[in-house]
């Protein structure tokens, strides 16, 4: 079943079908979270600070926040979500060279993101680290290229 379906999705990438681009978040506050991926992240956004769908850009890649008490009233249901550090998902940040990690790592922790993992080189030749934003959601910029 699993490669069918992998097949499947492929044949919608490669006839434009499919397109993966974008990742959803439901957040407490809107207004913390645009602030630290558009002014710390670098994303773009033209949210008007009422609306409560917001919609940030970085090149091809969207990321959209909704409230999660908003999204509770639009769907009917009640939902369970991660207190603390978000272990569920990670929003990866590629940068060119390993000291590239070592700088943006630097940078966004002055700007105020919680360090979670500083930078190290692993095992399998990847220099990574972690930081999260302010609702816990973990964040990964690695690289896997050397100076």
């Amino acid at each position: 079943m699993w490669r069918k379906v992998s097949l499947n999705i492929l044949d919608m990438i490669e006839n434009n079908r499919f397109n993966f681009n974008t990742i959803g978040l439901f957040t407490t506050d809107n207004w913390k979270m645009v602030g630290f991926y558009r002014d710390i992240m670098g994303f773009e956004t033209d949210w008007n600070g009422k609306d409560p769908n917001v919609m940030l850009r970085m090149g091809d890649m969207w990321l959209i926040f909704f409230p999660r008490s908003e999204f509770e009233r639009m769907t009917g249901q009640e939902y369970g979500y991660p207190r603390g550090l978000n272990g569920t998902v990670e929003l990866a940040f590629h940068v060119a060279s390993f000291k590239r990690v070592d700088e943006e790592y630097a940078r966004v922790t002055a700007a105020g993101a919680v360090s979670v993992f500083p930078p190290r080189t692993m095992p399998w030749g990847q220099r990574t680290c972690y930081v999260a934003d302010p609702e816990g959601n973990l964040i990964e910029i690695h690289s896997f290229t050397e100076d």
